[in-house]
């Protein structure tokens, strides 16, 4: 999928995050071409997603419960159309 505004699932996850979570560093990045033909990947991709994501929120937080913050976040794409979410908190 490509970084020009089609990845509706990808602004999707953005939105939430950077509305919940109000971050100083987001990063989403689709990677769902890496898991072509595996379970939960759907033709077109927005199914697999890497995010970045330092936020004064989750400054204090261990790191399960940064994890846990951020799938809260977007809770409701991890119950549709988000099949797998890597999850990288970038500590100051």
């Amino acid at each position: 999928m490509s970084e020009s505004g089609e990845n509706s699932v990808k602004q999707a996850i953005e939105a939430r995050l950077t509305e919940r979570l109000h971050p100083h560093f987001l990063h989403v990045e689709d990677v769902s071409w890496q898991h072509a033909g595996h379970a939960g990947a759907r033709p077109g991709g927005q199914s697999h997603f890497e995010v970045t994501i330092g936020a004064e929120k989750l400054a204090g937080l261990s790191r399960v419960a940064a994890h846990r913050a951020v799938n809260q976040a977007v809770a409701d794409l991890l119950a549709g159309p988000v099949h797998a979410l890597q999850i990288t908190i970038q500590r100051s």
